[in-house]
């Protein structure tokens, strides 16, 4: 059954004459129910016939974010810094994920062509590249955030992941290990193959396994590689979350840090200062990150040129006890 003006008017409390402000961008609407009337638009999958269609972009103010998934560890530093901007200026936000993938694509997509959203904020969900490139083609804005190392034909919010993985590389060669294992994510996104290349350039090593960001990555590494009698000095984890999975399994199995293998992580999420011990790790500074691509799209919005070039923020980092 097709959802009408009418769905969306209930399920959003308020009446047909505000969705249809809404949907047209005329009266006087408040931002948070212009948001709320929004996020009811794209759950109920409402799209308006041609002849309701009065939704011009650059009219909703409303920005839209499409993620993966909002378990992502770092994802809700970046969001918060998204939030923070877009509602400083005015703007409401509405939020896509992909959680049931080519299904939630096909409906972000037509809620986007439907002009639900005045310019669009991602981290990009997998395989999606091409359909964004095209979106952006026809005249959406898009900033990516965190383009895996993909470089788009549109504006873009990326972090010194080289340098991040040559900053672990010397704190740990300056503190005497020469033998490190590096568990990466997967080997398909350009950051990973960035902190590998830059982790190398400094301390090169050939105990190198590939995982998938999951603690339990990192547990298995670790104890695989133990298992087989393989010394290693250091473990520098491509994310925080693999840093802890190996953490764990090096107290398992009575090896102390980091007086005995010194280990390094990569993100500094919160959980990090929290691990024991506390995790030396590659902060990437994702509130800013969010932050920054939002400043971005709500410049472009206001009429500003923003460069197609992607602009890059500095990695840090962050000692703790893990690798002192």
């Amino acid at each position: 059954m097709r959802v009408t003006i009418a769905d969306v008017a209930r399920v959003a409390d308020v009446s047909k004459t505000t969705v249809s402000r809404v949907l047209n961008g005329k009266g006087e609407v408040g931002g948070v129910t212009a948001a709320r009337v929004r996020e009811v638009i794209a759950r109920l999958g409402y799209v308006p016939s041609s002849g309701a269609v009065g939704l011009a972009r650059g009219s909703s103010r409303t920005v839209g974010m499409l993620v993966p998934s909002l378990a992502w560890p770092w994802m809700g530093e970046v969001l918060q810094g998204v939030v923070d901007t877009v509602e400083a200026a005015d703007y409401g936000l509405l939020l896509f994920t992909c959680n049931r993938g080519a299904e939630s694509v096909e409906r972000f997509t037509g809620q986007v062509s439907a002009g639900a959203v005045d310019g669009l904020l991602v981290v990009e969900p997998e395989n999606t590249l091409d359909r964004l490139t095209a979106l952006y083609r026809g005249g959406l804005p898009i900033v990516l955030i965190d383009d895996r190392g993909q470089h788009p034909a549109f504006p873009s919010v990326v972090t010194t992941n080289r340098e991040g993985g040559a900053s672990a590389a010397r704190h740990l060669l300056a503190a005497g290990r020469t033998r490190p294992l590096v568990v990466t994510g997967p080997p398909a996104f350009g950051c990973v193959r960035d902190r590998l290349d830059g982790f190398r350039s400094v301390l090169p090593t050939d105990l190198v396994v590939h995982g998938d960001f999951t603690e339990g990555c990192g547990r298995l590494a670790v104890e695989r590689l133990l298992a087989a009698g393989t010394e290693f000095d250091a473990v520098f984890a491509h994310n925080d979350i693999s840093a802890a999975g190996a953490l764990r399994a090096l107290r398992a199995a009575g090896r102390p840090v980091p007086d005995d293998i010194a280990v390094v992580g990569f993100d500094d999420i919160p959980m990090a200062e929290h691990t024991e011990p506390p995790l030396t790790t590659v902060r990437q500074p994702t509130r800013r990150m969010g932050e920054t691509a939002a400043r971005m799209l709500l410049d472009r919005l206001g009429g500003a040129t923003v460069p197609d070039a992607p602009v890059v923020l500095p990695t840090e980092l962050v000692v703790r006890h893990s690798a002192p």
